[in-house]
């Protein structure tokens, strides 16, 4: 499982250098930094939607997973836990702000949580080392996530080092799950898999970048439905 543990080190190492740096950098720059990269998702997300198969299986999928997270509010239980590591984590001292607002950071860490825990990238990426013992694509991910991690934790703090936790846990257990979800994919479910996950990428982005405040985090339930959908989909068309 070396995929897993690789990307899981370098979100942390981003984490911690990120936070520790945060201070010294100017303020026009701890600002301009997460909008470039909020574009940048929103161009990733474009590229990605462009791979569709079955542009009603994706809308269907995520139309469903919004319902769902809306009912669950897992959105609101991300928000309240990350404000809670945000105080155990960023001890400011008597009458010291934090870097940055409560609103700004809820906005910018849950966008960061779906960014590294529910990426395709990630994903494709667990699958494929579980079934083929080859790492790459997770290594390749892990440097993108250690500049991510710098990026970001500058304004919201060692908090983003504990991303670290929840994105390794599920690429662990895709990549324990390997052996029996891998057989079942075909190219046309996995492409609109990638569509969903672009539209939630193209979100996110506009999220980041202060745009519209889309609500990321409960449309990942559409991820658990996508290819089920676009099976059936492809089946009775």
């Amino acid at each position: 499982m070396i995929g897993p543990i690789v990307n899981g080190t370098a979100v942390i190492i981003g984490g911690l250098f990120g936070a520790s740096i945060g201070k010294k950098i100017p303020a026009r720059v701890r600002e301009a930094l997460p909008m470039t990269f909020g574009c940048a998702s929103m161009g990733i997300g474009i590229a990605l939607i462009m791979k569709v198969n079955s542009i009603p299986s994706v809308v269907l999928a995520l139309l469903l997973g919004s319902l769902i997270g809306e009912i669950v509010q897992l959105e609101k239980g991300i928000e309240n836990l990350s404000l809670k590591l945000r105080k155990f984590v960023n001890k400011p001292k008597p009458n010291q702000q934090l870097i940055s607002s409560h609103e700004d950071f809820i906005e910018k860490y849950v966008a960061l949580v779906v960014l590294f825990c529910a990426s395709g990238m990630g994903i494709f990426g667990s699958l494929t080392e579980g079934i083929s013992a080859d790492p790459s694509l997770l290594i390749a991910k892990a440097f993108l996530d250690l500049f991510t991690a710098t990026i970001f934790a500058i304004t919201l703090g060692y908090a983003v080092s504990l991303i670290a936790i929840p994105q390794f846990i599920i690429q662990a257990s895709l990549f324990m799950l390997a052996s029996v979800i891998q057989p079942l994919i075909s190219p046309m479910m996995f492409a609109d898999f990638s569509a969903c996950g672009g539209m939630i990428m193209l979100a996110t982005g506009f999220r980041i970048c202060g745009i519209k405040s889309f609500p990321v985090a409960n449309m990942l339930f559409g991820l658990v439905l996508v290819m089920p959908i676009s099976a059936l989909w492809s089946h009775l068309m």
